[in-house]
């Protein structure tokens, strides 16, 4: 149950219609707003504008549709919901809503000052930002971001680190070959771009692994997800990116110092 103005305050979208008005009291024609899950419950694919809809065993016009919200958590779908005007069934309890770019703090006095205005009985209240209603609620899951996210970022170190090792490794074998290539007139520009190439081509094959093995592990994590899906193309072409780029700093170094091999030193060592 809401009053003229909460949808607005609380930031929801009216998608159609109107909002409750001051004039639907307990004489005039009982009315009700609807989220777009009870519409499209209640009447898929029509207009559910000025439809008749049973709430608590009475009939109410529809006289506006808004957007859906979720209410428990950022992870469950929002169910149906419906709005009924406070002036035409008053409600057991009341909740104040107050939109506004003021600390709460310069707020609360202003406000109570006016509450027991109306209500000299008033007792004190607290008032907490929205916002720190939704952290609270989304803090478990967020903790959970942060911990994957810690060892997300320890994998890419480690596989950074192997890149470097493997490709070292295989630089300081190749030490005579490099040698005789350079004695033979390649380049410097050259022998770094044959080490990174080398490295690209190990790190594609393993990406093209990982990329097969995340696609069937990613749906079991979907229940995880929020705003994406366990497939989505953007998050899997950046994974790709950024891993490649980490390979080719990984690479990098190796393949600097392979061109920098005198040709003669290289010759002459076993």
């Amino acid at each position: 149950m809401v009053t003229p103005g909460y949808l607005a305050a609380m930031g929801m979208r009216l998608r159609e219609g109107r909002d409750v008005s001051w004039s639907d009291t307990s004489g005039m024609n009982p009315v009700v707003i609807l989220n777009e899950a009870a519409a499209k419950r209640l009447w898929p694919g029509q207009d559910p504008l000025v439809r008749i809809a049973v709430v608590g065993g009475d009939d109410r016009t529809v006289v506006g549709i808004v957007s859906n919200v979720r209410e428990t958590s950022v992870e469950d779908s929002s169910g149906p919901d419906v709005y009924l005007p406070a002036t035409q069934a008053g409600p057991v309890g009341a909740e104040l809503v107050v939109r506004t770019k003021l600390p709460p703090d310069v707020l609360a006095s202003s406000v109570m000052k006016t509450l027991r205005a109306l209500n000299p009985g008033q007792p004190a209240t607290e008032f907490r930002p929205i916002r720190q209603i939704v952290d609270h609620a989304v803090s478990p899951r967020r903790f959970f971001v942060l911990l994957v996210s810690a060892f997300a970022a320890l994998g890419l170190t480690l596989a950074a680190l192997g890149i470097y090792g493997v490709i070292s490794y295989s630089v300081a074998r190749r030490t005579q070959e490099i040698g005789i290539r350079m004695a033979l007139g390649a380049t410097a520009g050259r022998v770094q771009f044959g080490v990174i190439q080398d490295t690209l081509r190990l790190v594609l094959a393993g990406i093209a692994l990982g990329a097969a093995a995340s696609f069937v592990v990613a749906r079991g994590i979907s229940s995880l997800l929020f705003g994406t899906e366990p497939t989505d193309p953007t998050t899997f072409v950046g994974v790709v990116l950024l891993l490649c780029c980490v390979a080719l700093v990984a690479g990098f170094i190796p393949a600097r110092r392979a061109s920098r091999i005198e040709p003669m030193m290289a010759l002459r060592s076993n």
